[in-house]
């Protein structure tokens, strides 16, 4: 059975992400493109008494990659669920398939109950919407859940005041789905109602309510996300906290950021109000960010530090930057403390960055390479030279030649050398440096410590 399942889902997640041709199915046959639709009843009679563990890889074959994983607080089986299969999502289902799907909905199988929604939600078929509506008044929290899973994945905003009143619903799991799911449909108008659930006694809808003010940017509601910053009793609540603060991008909110990244005793938390402090471009707390990159606990807190002070662009920030490329004992943390100093572009190039174009990580030495052709200065010409003539890896060799053309060298014994590399890319900067043109826009571009998504 299990094997059915991952097969099924396998052939329509592959006809969604092909463009032509056969895919091949088990079962010793090559259907052609436009003859693989799977029936929606069979994914469901295939989900019965799947283990959890094989459901979620189902399910996300199924979502075939689209989407993000924001999914609802509250799912059948716990999975990052991004989006339908293209196949599926084009097809139009029979009413017997339809009404499979909402049946489901209901079903003793938590598997069953987790593909039905999936498949609903990511149809895009808004004729779900009022058998949805009517799911709301079932006796089994678990089905009111589901359809409100459904109902937030389909977006449709003729759901909204519905969905309002199941923020008041008994049951946790319904309440949070309720919040994602204003949050997924994104009416600010229902920001108010959402933010009672701030102080709900439940963690998962407290945190579902505070990642849809986030996601609705409801600015009205800073002083509320700020006292969750600070006096939420869940590590992870204050988290996504700090993450909608960020996300509003709150300035009225720095000082309490600054805060959390001072003194909250989860890594977690200060990472997250490091990334959101660099979201929101405080300047003014670059002290905070510069203390919190050199002597933080936590390898990610340092890190996103680092990646903040570059975002923020406090240029007296380069010598700090510069002291923790030197002796952060992470190498991720030295690479985007690296990095930073060449968003920064300061009139000199700290003599940290020509000593990590030795670090034995290779994407350090990459960082401190464009970081180096970022600023430009003619004195670092022969160590970059020097770290050239050694230099094993193609990536770091680019990166090495760019810093020599930016930093002013035309050396023609340099870069004939180079005309030489087994690499295609080395020789064509190469030559480009020979023929006296400036390198291309470097590669280095840390994506921000955590994720913007809660």
């Amino acid at each position: 059975m299990h094997m059915r399942i991952l097969s099924i889902i396998l052939a329509v997640s592959m006809s969604g992400a092909t463009t032509g041709g056969i895919v091949p199915v088990p079962m010793q046959r090559r259907v052609a493109m436009s003859e693989t639709r799977v029936d929606a009843r069979e994914l469901l009679a295939a989900s019965r008494g799947v283990a959890a563990p094989v459901c979620a890889l189902a399910a996300d074959g199924a979502s075939n990659g689209w989407g993000g994983s924001w999914d609802a607080p509250d799912v059948a089986v716990r999975a990052d669920v991004h989006e339908l299969v293209r196949g599926l999502r084009r097809a139009t289902l029979t009413r017997e398939e339809v009404q499979a799907l909402l049946d489901a909905l209901g079903s003793d199988d938590a598997c069953v109950r987790h593909m039905a929604g999936t498949l609903i939600g990511r149809s895009e078929d808004r004729t779900f919407v009022p058998a949805l509506l009517g799911k709301l008044g079932s006796n089994a929290p678990f089905e009111r859940a589901g359809a409100l899973r459904a109902l937030g994945l389909l977006g449709d905003r003729s759901a909204v005041n519905a969905i309002v009143k199941e923020l008041r619903d008994a049951t946790p799991a319904v309440r949070a789905n309720a919040a994602w799911a204003l949050g997924h449909i994104g009416d600010r108008s229902t920001a108010s109602a959402v933010a009672d659930l701030a102080t709900d006694d439940s963690p998962e809808v407290r945190s579902a309510a505070i990642v849809t003010l986030g996601q609705l940017e409801a600015a009205d509601n800073v002083d509320i996300l700020l006292r969750v910053l600070k006096d939420d009793e869940s590590p992870s609540v204050r988290r996504v906290a700090a993450w909608a603060l960020g996300q509003i991008e709150a300035r009225a909110a720095a000082v309490g950021l600054g805060n959390a990244l001072r003194t909250d005793k989860s890594a977690d938390v200060r990472e997250m109000a490091g990334w959101a402090l660099g979201e929101m471009n405080a300047r003014d707390l670059s002290e905070l960010l510069v203390a919190a990159a050199k002597s933080d606990d936590a390898i990610e807190v340092r890190e996103t530090a680092a990646w903040a002070l570059g975002q923020i662009g406090v240029k007296k920030s380069a010598d700090a930057l510069a002291e923790v490329v030197a002796s952060d004992r992470s190498s991720r943390v030295r690479g985007t403390a690296a990095w930073a100093i060449g968003q920064l572009n300061p009139q000199r190039a700290p003599r940290a960055l020509l000593t990590a174009l030795k670090d034995s990580d290779d994407d350090v030495r990459l960082k401190a390479a464009w970081a180096l052709s970022q600023i430009g200065d003619a004195d670092v010409v022969p160590d970059v030279t020097a770290a050239l003539k050694a230099e094993q890896g193609d990536r770091v060799r680019q990166a090495l030649v760019r810093a020599l053309l930016e930093s002013g060298d035309r050396s023609s014994e340099v870069f004939s050398d180079l005309l030489e590399s087994r690499d295609k890319e080395t020789r064509e900067m190469a030559v480009r440096a020979l023929a006296g043109r400036r390198g291309p826009w470097p590669w280095p571009w840390p994506w921000p410590r955590p994720r913007p998504f809660p």
